[in-house]
């Protein structure tokens, strides 16, 4: 089902950042966020803009 928990898939910049994406195409096959395309990326936030820890 589009728009619920599984169609978000979690990924981590070399920074040790998280992001939560929707996982369409290709997103939910790859782990690194550097890896993703612009138009991947735009899909993604930055968990500790909304969590403030790097971990929670």
């Amino acid at each position: 089902m589009r728009g619920d928990y599984g169609s978000l898939v979690w990924v981590n910049d070399k920074d040790g950042h998280e992001y939560v994406c929707i996982a369409e195409g290709n997103v939910g096959d790859k782990q690194d966020f550097d890896a993703l395309s612009e138009s991947e990326r735009a899909t993604c936030a930055d968990t500790n803009h909304f969590i403030p820890t790097d971990r929670w």
